[in-house]
């Protein structure tokens, strides 16, 4: 296959998970439309970019997954992509330390407010675990599957670490 036809393989699958995504909030948000919406806009809103970020990761993946096939032959990819995901998901362990140190923190301290992000970041940890994941399984070397997977256990582990925490049934809020 010729290298533009592999771009626009990917570029379309990258269209079709949008429109598909874009299809799903639409129906999503005319089925909830009433008074609720109407009052609280910001956090319907915000949970409608939420959704939006899930769908469109899980419709990404036949798109992403043709284009770490398509970049298997270049090393220089892989040990730049394996490099970066430990980067990102040491800002995931930053985010879960600052999370878990705020907990403790007094109300209007620096702490506190770094927590907000923290949360934020946390918050997309599963569709970087999804991607670490994915490429991972497809990486062509040991090293770069060895780094990607971990950057997917950190992952993981700091989102449902976060999860349990908030969610826990027993634990104090």
């Amino acid at each position: 296959m010729r290298p533009v036809a592999r771009v626009g393989l990917v570029l379309g699958g990258y269209v079709v998970a949008f429109v598909v995504a874009s299809a799903l909030v639409a129906v999503y948000v005319a089925a909830t439309s009433g008074p609720d919406r109407q009052a609280a806009g910001g956090m319907y809103g915000f949970g409608d970019d939420l959704l939006f970020l899930a769908v469109f990761g899980i419709a990404a993946v036949p798109a992403s997954a043709a284009a770490l096939l398509f970049l298997k032959p270049y090393r220089v990819f892989w040990r730049a992509l394996s490099v970066a995901a430990l980067g990102i998901a040491a800002t995931s362990l930053a985010a879960l330390i600052g999370y878990v140190a705020a907990r403790t923190a007094d109300a209007p301290s620096l702490l506190h407010t770094w927590s907000g992000l923290a949360a934020l970041r946390i918050l997309v940890a599963p569709l970087f675990a999804l991607g670490f994941l994915l490429s991972g399984l497809l990486a062509p070397n040991r090293s770069s599957r060895f780094a990607l997977l971990v950057a997917t256990v950190v992952e993981v582990a700091a989102f449902a670490y976060v999860a349990l925490i908030r969610f826990h049934p027993f634990g104090a809020h």
